[in-house]
């Protein structure tokens, strides 16, 4: 696009570049160097969640400047600018995760407001963290400008005595280290070798999984998710989305033309056949409310329900996002499946080409084997499971790949804790049986408040062999990262009198993943009389921050979203 024939009239940086009025707003752009044909050109926001706070997002900074030179080749005018991360690996297993979930809303809150209030016509955004991810498509989303979605890539395996490692092998040590079967040096060692490199963490845990959902649902290049943080190839990725955001500008292509009903369920099923995060299943009906579309936890658990599991990826699998890049990448996973009939191929992308257009060239790979032909799969139905029953009236979700159907029935009495440290310390003292339904409550989006992970309790399980002797079930999330029978996103949560708050030492529950069930042997009555002496718990989160997102966060059936989203809406930012 030439910035002399470009027509600013229905642009929103009209707002601040054209007009004698205003002089004012051109000044402060002069003084920052740009010259006349910039300031007049459209203006892209180059959005990155760069911080020092931990590998994946270290190299955002870096990417972001191939970012400006495209958009800069194309014409357009780069804003850098960045915004938070909350990193999971770091804030995991202490209040620290309380931060999490909710550094989602900042993150798409911010750039809304950065986008809003310097009027920029289009976005690139930039993200390596679990949560900022879908914080920065559900902006992107939200603002309904000309978008690309940037994924930082992901960190390269550790090696650990000949063998490759990743962070989550740290988080199971620790459970070794409680029983005597690993040394203290032996962790020593393990931990400086386990993260070798900048990116996200390297198996199919949430940002990985949501990094596949970039490409399915359109809003990112091909192959562009799959590469990992420290390959050059990276750079070529970001400098084509700067261009190409050009051509969606002078196209009118926007995020909603892209994320559609179709979209969210062609992300859907790419979670599944990945034997990705449950937390998805809260990310993808957030991005889905930015858009004024209803898509909740059931909805993503009915695609679930009928995709097959086929990509042998970590933590239930053998391999991590470099092999499946480097075998064919996300392509190659999507290509199975819309051949098999699991995608529709007449979604719009960011290429401005279907998906199926897009897929038209990828060929098979028959010399690899970690992602499978569709029509083969390693189990017929998708890595991860809806639940619903008496337990949870609003449905929770289980991850089951890996696990073989003789494991995913479970019945035993339950061992109830308020919070998740309280169960973390029986697990390091062994102070649990065998056979117990671990519960883990008040830790819902509310209750937490923040939802918090619990990769810290179930990994040290799996530490001390126990890992699918018990079950555990949660109003709060599990990680990625986790493996066994944990179900998360019980609701209603147990802050607001949701049948997970009424429950007692010894009383018996059943979760079984095949039939999609989850129940306490408890009649009508008996949960209807305990709610009646229920009381509401207090928890610390008195003022700041946490406080407000309680006050506004919704169930996590819906994504735990804190605004009324696009049904609501009367203009989007990008037709003001």
């Amino acid at each position: 696009m030439d910035a002399r024939q470009t027509d600013k009239s229905k642009l929103p940086s009209r707002h601040v570049t054209e007009g004698p009025e205003r002089a004012p707003h051109r000044s402060y752009l002069y003084a920052m160097g740009l010259t006349t044909e910039q300031i007049h050109q459209p203006l892209v926001g180059v959005a990155s969640c760069w911080n020092e706070a931990a590998p994946c997002n270290i190299s955002l900074m870096r990417q972001a400047q191939a970012v400006k030179k495209g958009v800069a080749a194309a014409h357009g005018t780069p804003r850098e600018f960045c915004t938070i991360t909350v990193t999971d690996g770091i804030a995991m297993g202490h209040s620290g995760m309380r931060a999490s979930l909710p550094s989602r809303e900042v993150i798409a809150d911010s750039v809304e407001l950065t986008i809003r209030g310097h009027s920029y016509d289009a976005l690139v955004g930039l993200a390596g963290c679990d949560k900022s991810l879908p914080g920065m498509m559900m902006a992107m989303v939200r603002l309904n400008v000309p978008s690309i979605f940037i994924y930082g890539g992901s960190i390269l395996p550790g090696s650990f005595r000949g063998r490759p490692v990743t962070v989550q092998d740290l988080f199971e040590a620790v459970g070794k280290v409680a029983v005597g079967d690993m040394s203290l040096d032996d962790l020593d060692e393990l931990e400086r070798v386990a993260c070798p490199s900048a990116g996200a963490c390297g198996a199919q845990f949430t940002a990985n999984t949501m990094a596949t959902v970039s490409e399915a649902i359109g809003l990112a290049l091909p192959y562009s998710a799959g590469a990992p943080a420290p390959y050059e190839i990276r750079d070529q990725f970001c400098a084509a989305a700067g261009e190409k955001v050009m051509e969606l500008i002078a196209k009118n292509i926007r995020p909603r033309d892209i994320v559609t009903r179709k979209a969210l369920e062609n992300a859907a099923a790419t979670v599944a056949a990945s034997g990705g995060s449950t937390n998805a299943a809260l990310h993808l009906p957030a991005i889905a409310h930015e858009c004024g579309i209803e898509f909740t936890l059931f909805d993503v658990a009915e695609i679930f329900r009928k995709t097959p599991y086929i990509a042998d990826l970590k933590p239930g699998g053998r391999y991590v996002a470099k092999d499946m890049f480097e075998v064919g990448g996300i392509p190659l996973l999507m290509k199975t499946l819309l051949d098999h009939g699991y995608l529709h191929g007449d979604c719009l992308t960011v290429t401005g080409r279907t998906i199926a257009e897009n897929l038209a060239k990828v060929a098979w790979n028959p010399d690899q084997d970690v992602v499978r032909p569709a029509d083969q799969p390693i189990t017929v139905t998708g890595g991860v499971v809806g639940l619903k029953g008496n337990l949870a009236p609003e449905g929770a979700i289980v991850k089951v790949a890996g696990m073989p159907a003789e494991k995913q029935v479970f019945t035993g009495p339950a061992r109830v804790f308020d919070g998740e440290e309280a169960c973390f310390e029986a697990v390091q003292n062994r102070t649990y049986k065998p056979g117990d339904v671990l519960v883990i409550r008040y830790e819902g989006p509310k209750g937490g408040p923040g939802m918090r992970e619990m990769l810290s309790t179930t990994a040290a399980l799996y530490g001390q062999g126990m890992g699918d002797k018990v079950a555990l079930i949660t109003d709060g999330r599990f990680s990625g990262a986790t493996r066994g029978f944990c179900v998360g996103h019980v609701g209603p949560e147990a802050a607001i009198g949701g049948p997970i708050g009424l429950l007692r030492d010894g009383d018996i529950i059943t979760l079984d993943a095949i039939k999609g069930t989850l129940d306490v042997a408890l009649s009508d009555a008996e949960l209807a009389q305990r709610r009646t002496e229920w009381t509401p718990r207090g928890n610390a989160a008195t003022s700041g921050y946490l406080w407000k997102y309680a006050q506004t966060v919704g169930p996590a059936v819906n994504g735990a979203v804190t605004h009324p989203g696009g049904a609501k809406e009367t203009q989007t930012y990008a037709d003001i």
